[in-house]
């Protein structure tokens, strides 16, 4: 880290020239590229410090408060220089530096403590470039910033008292400690936690390129892990709704679709379209298919939300990128956790904890059990999970991560109604799903290793290896399927830093690899020759699909800024392969390959002033078909199936109070999409798939945040945040049906979330969340709507510490306040007609929960 420095002492005397007579006890300042130092001179004006150079060329600059340099810099090799201060008021009497001398024979290591670290955020553990630390002494106060890697190095005199130690940057509460400083101590890693009022000055896209949000070129989002937190943890739709531009459909704990503007909100049963990934895996499968709400909420400190398909690193969406970060234990502490929540319709849950962190490495270890009677017959839910993650900074130039993840989850599907049961007997499940008993037993494992090698202060090379291992047994009333997939696969990037005078470039350059190894089997269901109750049995084997589905996506991103103008560029390419093979009947294989696609995308973002930034982009996007949807209801491979292109239009702008009381972002865009892939139920209750048309997505997306009191005692934010959506079809002919004009289906016209959190120093805390969602299409025909709904969900807290080591947290939360009857999530193009198709998932009425948390640091 200090290899590349030359340490040398600047020393000097600073003297009234009208009288002769030196500076007493005043500070002068000196800085470099390096460092910046504050010295306060002594009773004979003299100063001396110890400051890091590059190389003998380097240019110092002295300051001091009321005067500038009648010569703007001094080169290092100058000795024994006088140097003129000239005031900018000119009643005052010109200063002179007499004797300034840099001794380029320093030994800084014998005469010196030497503080060194590294700096990165708590949540992600991204490192975090140009944070200010301060060293400081009686005397002397010594600052400087961390490099791209969030590296600092300072050196400070011998002193006999501890070092008041502070570390700040814009977006993050400050840090301060006493610390000895001595040249033996090990790099410490040190950790700042975002400001949530701040999140525009917060570091993001650690995973390729990082940056501050206000300075990135697409719409992104951030929740943190207070937001996480907020609810009780078992349920993700509250929390992703309250993003503008995302929606997220959840008919029972098991049975959830994400939409970003629209786009997935027609997959069958789970989110399609969108990209996912923790950390640096892709929890995106082989199918196409994130199911993000498989993970442990406890075990998530951020989401990092990328909106339309401008993140050329994540394989281009259509809908965007979710980016989750793990929760890593926090250096030199050790915790355990325990967390019980109780709650409506037989809800119990409990999430233990315990982590140790070291100077340089951590392990985290999270296990949750859940268990829900649910709300619907046919409803239960047992779900468990265990999480491990460990970082470790090996060295100066390696970082390790490892990722594990074990879900084990079994639960009965209740399925969706028509309108009349919907209506008047909710809690009932369809009738045969309830006669089939139909569940979903599935058991998924994944595991990942993160390996991040620093070349120089330029080069920065990043590498990931996963695996995972799914296996699903799900008996419905139209067959029983057997699932078993294998996934392995790697990333690597190169990234690079380069400064120049009055701009930098940053760029990424790299690939990734992905192969799925996926079985299907499907058995006749005979619960019908049964005895009421006995559930589903298997009969005869229906068919054994084999599919390989393999790609390999090449990518680059840079982006170049100069003065307050950021110019951001990407290319993605992306090439998928199918193997199909029907084991039932011995027949050959089919290979079926997609055309290469290239997905190109520019960005621009402009700092007006330090508070507000504009920014615009255009981005083109893909999203291939799912396994499901590649297959025809007998279990045949369709070759006819394309993905779905689209180009995304974008402007807009980030913005804050000078202040910081008002923050917020709005958004414009267009997004055309090509080939939609569309389903359709058949009268046996299956799914088949087509390409058929064209859709329009027009939207408005805003966010406001304002904080209306913040002293010491007490803190009151309030939020406000909406999504104005034109979904429709463009061209969309089948058969001979025209729904052309018609509105996209199953996506709501508008979503607004509005609501107000406060926190007492004395322990209490609450809030109030309201959310207006509008009506939305059940079907292509827009025949069927979905009601508009309003939902307001409120939760109040209190914690404290016993001692220094242990606190508690009890907490008792309502949603549903009014007993809203709503659909929680559309089964859209539903078989049947307007009267008797099962569109409607019944949303939970007026429930409560309540938890107990307990935290112990050694």
């Amino acid at each position: 880290m200090s290899q590349d420095l030359m340490y040398k002492t600047v020393e000097g005397i600073l003297i009234n020239e009208s009288t002769n007579r030196p500076l007493e006890w005043k500070t002068i300042t000196l800085s470099n590229s390096q460092v910046k130092v504050e010295i306060r001179m002594s009773d004979d004006g003299k100063f001396s410090a110890i400051m890091p150079f590059k190389s003998l060329d380097e240019e110092i600059m002295i300051s001091f408060e009321g005067y500038h340099l009648e010569t703007t810099v001094i080169k290092i090799d100058d000795f024994d220089a006088s140097i003129t201060l000239l005031p900018k008021d000119k009643k005052l009497d010109k200063l002179i530096v007499k004797g300034f001398r840099i001794d380029t024979k320093t030994n800084e290591f014998l005469l010196n403590d030497s503080a060194k670290g590294i700096i990165i955020d708590q949540a992600t553990n991204i490192p975090i470039a140009n944070a200010e630390v301060s060293v400081r002494q009686p005397n002397l106060n010594v600052m400087a910033r961390t490099n791209d890697k969030g590296v600092f190095y300072v050196v400070v005199p011998m002193s006999s008292s501890a070092n008041n130690v502070t570390i700040s940057k814009e977006g993050y509460y400050e840090v301060g400690y006493l610390d000895s400083i001595n040249s033996d101590n090990r790099n410490p890693i040190i950790t700042l936690v975002p400001k949530t009022n701040e999140l525009d000055a917060v570091i993001i896209n650690g995973i390729t390129i990082n940056q501050r949000l206000k300075e990135t070129t697409e719409s992104v989002t951030i929740v943190p892990q207070s937001e996480i937190n907020s609810e009780n943890t078992v349920q993700l739709a509250p929390i992703l709704n309250r993003v503008p531009g995302v929606f997220m459909q959840s008919g029972s704990l098991n049975t959830n679709r994400i939409t970003i503007r629209g786009i997935g909100a027609r997959s069958p049963f789970s989110t399609a379209n969108i990209r996912a990934y923790y950390v640096d895996i892709p929890l995106t499968d082989g199918n196409g298919e994130s199911a993000i709400e498989d993970l442990e909420l406890a075990a998530i400190s951020r989401m990092e939300i990328h909106k339309g398909p401008s993140s050329s690193s994540y394989g281009v969406g259509l809908g965007g990128t979710i980016l989750l970060y793990p929760e890593f234990a926090q250096f030199n502490t050790t915790n355990a956790n325990l967390y019980t929540t109780v709650g409506s319709f037989g809800l119990f849950r409990t999430v233990a904890k315990v982590s140790h962190g070291g100077e340089k490495a951590n392990v985290n270890v999270i296990y949750s059990n859940t268990h829900s009677d649910g709300y619907r017959d046919n409803n239960s839910l047992d779900k468990a999970t265990a999480t491990i993650t460990s970082n470790w900074f090996v060295d100066d130039k390696n970082e390790l991560t490892f990722i594990g993840n074990y879900t084990s989850l079994k639960a009965f599907i209740p399925s969706s109604l028509n309108r009349e049961d919907f209506d008047n007997s909710p809690r009932n499940a369809a009738t045969f799903w309830k006669n089939a008993r139909g569940f979903e037993d599935f058991k998924k494992t994944l595991f990942g290793i993160n390996w991040s090698h620093t070349y120089n202060e330029t080069y920065t090379q990043k590498t990931s290896v996963f695996t995972s291992f799914n296996n699903n047994y799900e008996p419905r009333p139209f067959n029983i399927l057997e699932e078993k997939a294998t996934t392995f696969g790697m990333r690597t990037r190169l990234l690079a830093t380069k400064d120049f005078e009055n701009s930098s470039l940053k760029w990424s350059v790299g690939g990734e690899l992905f192969f799925d190894d996926y079985n299907a089997k499907q058995f006749d269901n005979l619960y019908q020759d049964f005895p009421d109750g006995t559930g589903s049995v298997a009969g005869d084997i229906l068919s054994n699909i084999d599919e390989n589905r393999n790609y390999f996506n090449l990518f680059a991103e840079a982006i170049y800024t100069l003065k307050k103008l950021s110019i951001s560029f990407g290319l993605h390419v992306n090439q998928t392969k199918y193997t199909v093979e029907n084991q039932l009947n011995n027949s050959s294989e089919e290979d079926f390959t997609f055309d290469a696609i290239v997905s190109p995308k520019l960005g621009l973002n402009y700092e007006v002033s330090s508070n507000f930034n504009v920014f615009g982009s255009i981005a083109h996007g893909f999203s291939t078909p799912t396994t499901e949807e590649t297959l025809l209801p007998d279990g045949v491979f369709n070759p006819e199936i394309k993905a779905e292109r689209g180009w995304n239009f974008e402007i807009g702008s980030r913005f804050h109070t000078t202040d910081r009381k008002l923050s917020g972002s709005v958004s414009i865009y267009t997004m055309a999409v090509s080939d939609l892939l569309v389903n359709r139920r058949t009268a046996t209750d299956q799914n088949i798939t087509l390409n058929a048309g064209k859709t329009s997505h027009k939207g408005i997306e805003a966010a406001l945040g304002y904080e209306l009191i913040n002293n010491r005692n007490f803190s009151m934010n309030s939020y406000i945040n909406a999504s104005i959506n034109d979904f429709t079809f463009k061209e969309f002919m089948e058969t001979n049906a025209n729904f052309s004009g018609n509105d996209l289906t199953g996506v709501p016209k508008s979503v607004v979330n509005l609501g107000i959190a406060m926190t007492s120093r004395k322990g209490f805390y609450g809030r109030l969340d309201f959310q207006a969602v509008g009506e939305m299409p059940a079907n292509d025909e827009n025949t069927v709507y979905s009601d508009a709904f309003e939902l307001l969900n409120g939760k109040l807290g209190y914690q404290n510490s016993i001692g220094n080591q242990f606190t508690y947290d009890f907490s008792i939360g309502v949603n549903n306040i009014f007993d809203t009857k709503y659909a929680s999530q559309l089964q859209v193009n539903a078989f049947g007609n307007d009267t008797n198709a099962r569109y409607f998932y019944p949303g939970l009425p007026f429930n409560v929960y309540g938890g107990v948390q307990l935290n112990y640091q050694l």
